[in-house]
């Protein structure tokens, strides 16, 4: 099973403590080695890091680690391949245009017998079930809207869609459009919202700690959506089976 790290905040946050504790399940604390990636959106530029490389050895991981981008949504992924090569293309997470926005989009789990009827428009370039269904639910989304919806309408578009692969077997992923972060739960997935007062977390992968109340301002929230929590001594919340969830500005929306 691969390793989701989402990061979903109402000002620009650099993701370095977590993708730190992250980075280290990508073949040192865990045996996710089969590569890895981030993307980090800017407004509505997206920067976009993939490698095939384990990322607790990988000279790429180790730039972000050095390099704190800051952004309002990322998406990171640790894969451990059970369909497709491990190859740069098959790497997490994908990114595709629609209605003028960046879209990215990671997967854990293994849907069998997945094979949707894709246009022209959305294609997979790799050959996993992952990019499979993130084209379908791109497709779908376009199908389902002539224009630019808000997140309120995309979530009950994507709580229709969703299931549809879900029945095909585990289908934890997370989607941003650099506007929302939706996150959705098979079988693992855990958030932790942050904000004033901001405390001190230690890392659960690696021995390093911070004191968020050094970095932060009263106003600023931060939440971040994980396959297993990345710290020892947060309140991290589990996600139920079957739940989507979304998170604007930095905190979950009450449905």
């Amino acid at each position: 099973m691969c390793q989701l790290l989402g990061m979903n905040c109402n000002t620009p946050t650099d993701v370095t403590f977590s993708f730190s504790g992250f980075a280290q399940r990508g073949g040192r604390t865990d045996h996710h080695a089969d590569g890895w990636g981030i993307a980090f959106f800017e407004g509505r530029g997206l920067r976009h890091f993939v490698d095939h490389q384990p990322a607790c050895d990988s000279p790429v991981a180790e730039l972000i680690r050095r390099y704190p981008i800051k952004s309002r949504n990322v998406v990171a992924h640790i894969r451990k391949a059970t369909q497709g090569d491990i190859a740069l293309e098959n790497c997490h997470p994908f990114v595709r245009e629609l209605w003028g926005r960046y879209w990215v989009f990671a997967h854990n789990g293994n849907l069998e017998h997945f094979h949707p009827r894709l246009h022209a428009a959305f294609r997979p370039v790799g050959d996993t079930d992952s990019e499979r269904a993130f084209c379908w639910l791109m497709q779908e989304l376009a199908k389902s809207h002539a224009g630019v919806p808000d997140v309120a309408e995309l979530t009950l578009t994507l709580r229709e869609l969703v299931p549809q692969v879900a029945r095909h077997g585990n289908f934890n992923f997370l989607l941003s459009n650099g506007q929302a972060l939706w996150s959705h739960c098979s079988s693992n997935l855990f958030y932790v919202e942050r904000r004033h007062p901001f405390a001190h977390a230690q890392l659960a992968d690696e021995d390093l700690s911070v004191d968020f109340a050094r970095n932060t301002t009263p106003k600023d929230k931060v939440a971040v959506v994980v396959t297993a929590p990345l710290t020892t001594n947060e309140p991290w919340t589990a996600f139920a089976p079957g739940e989507l969830q979304v998170f604007v500005d930095g905190e979950r929306l009450r449905a």
